[in-house]
């Protein structure tokens, strides 16, 4: 492991510099810190409840500087993805919020809703917090006739500084897959490589140029490692000590947080 290779910084957000609503107070610091190395950095997030723009709003509120170019999103890899690979695609069935709608007309796609008996061209399935029992119960029946079906995340829950387990998209697609045997036929978002391969190619870097940092096993440190950038753990989110002690692949780092993170990354 060698950080003084490092020149750009790709973060996950909820669990990594903010939780909930809740800015951690290193945050800024670590950000300051980047500046002062002469290190880029993006935003990532597998949470596909808000738009790019949104979250940019999110991240304004919060004194976090940041610009379209600098946040990628599940959301708008999702709709990127239809795209290229279903250019026919006309008529979507989403199960998201309205936010992810939105984006979704403003691509220029018509949105089928529950009541109407024409099959979609696609079925897209997320973190959907305005979920409804007969929106599921659709989305379940068109996944079972066989609509191509994309999901845009493969997170069990969303991080939450409440008392309460936030249901995320890989909940969502395996109660869809056990009602009726059928997975998604993608599921995007970390630990898919896609959106760090693009990130990587457009600014010109080695994957050792490249770290990724978050604080989930599974999705931020195994995507890290798909695109061969550098996985860095933070256990300030979902993953706990113990479970870092316990996963087979922690991360080639594991940290207490950004703070710690920006510690090493001075005395590089």
């Amino acid at each position: 492991m060698n950080l003084s290779k490092i020149r750009h910084i790709v973060m996950d957000m909820d669990g990594t510099i903010y939780l909930g609503s809740r800015i951690f107070p290193f945050t800024l610091d670590f950000l300051g810190l980047l500046g002062e190395l002469g290190i880029g950095y993006s935003f990532l997030t597998n949470n596909p409840t808000r738009s790019p723009k949104d979250y940019i709003l999110k991240l304004a509120a919060m004194g976090i500087p940041c610009t379209e170019e600098q946040m990628l999103t599940t959301a708008r890899t999702v709709v990127e993805y239809i795209g290229r690979h279903y250019p026919a695609a006309r008529r979507i069935y989403v199960l998201g919020t309205e936010s992810l709608q939105e984006l979704f007309t403003a691509s220029g796609y018509s949105l089928v809703d529950e009541n109407d008996p024409v099959a979609p061209d696609v079925l897209v399935v997320s973190f959907d917090t305005t979920l409804v029992y007969p929106r599921l119960c659709k989305a379940a029946w068109w996944a079972s006739k066989g609509v191509p079906y994309i999901a845009t995340n493969p997170d069990r829950v969303c991080p939450s500084e409440f008392e309460t387990v936030l249901v995320d998209c890989g909940s969502i697609q395996k109660c869809i897959e056990y009602a009726t045997g059928r997975a998604a036929d993608i599921v995007l978002g970390k630990p898919d490589p896609t959106m760090l391969l693009e990130l990587e190619d457009k600014l010109g870097l080695a994957p050792d140029e490249v770290a990724m940092v978050g604080d989930r096993v599974y999705t931020d440190i195994e995507m890290g490692r798909r695109a061969g950038a550098l996985p860095v753990l933070v256990l300030s989110g979902e993953t706990i000590p113990e479970q870092a002690a316990e996963a087979a692949r922690p991360g080639d780092l594991v940290v207490r947080d950004l703070a710690e993170f920006g510690s090493l990354l001075r005395s590089r």
